[in-house]
């Protein structure tokens, strides 16, 4: 995974499967808890399974970015599988999904 800083404000994180997963979710966590400013893209291409755990932690960030900090999360890239635990969760009336990286990162920007 790679968590690039695309401007100031924007993150780009590109998320694997565990263990990958859970490392780089606490990465971020730990970014956006030093910088309320951070907008967040979480490129969800490589990700086949999404996990109770996993779910926690997608969570979690939400809370500290789109609650706390008052800025955007946006999952891009969402596979069937992944795709289909959200929508059993419910999880897409929580979340904002981009179709690619591209578009989310247009989304943020025009936000801004």
């Amino acid at each position: 995974m790679s968590i690039q800083n695309w401007s100031e404000t924007i993150v780009v994180a590109e998320l694997q499967d565990d263990p990958a997963f859970t490392d780089d979710m606490v990465s971020l966590t730990e970014q956006v808890q030093g910088n309320s400013k951070l907008n967040i893209i979480l490129d969800m291409t490589h990700v086949t399974y999404l996990n109770s755990s996993n779910i926690a932690r997608l969570i979690d960030l939400r809370e500290q970015v789109t609650v706390k900090n008052q800025s955007k999360l946006l999952l891009c890239g969402v596979g069937t599988h992944v795709w289909g635990i959200m929508l059993v969760s419910e999880l897409h009336k929580v979340f904002e999904f981009a179709d690619n990286v591209a578009t989310g990162l247009a989304a943020v920007q025009i936000g801004e």
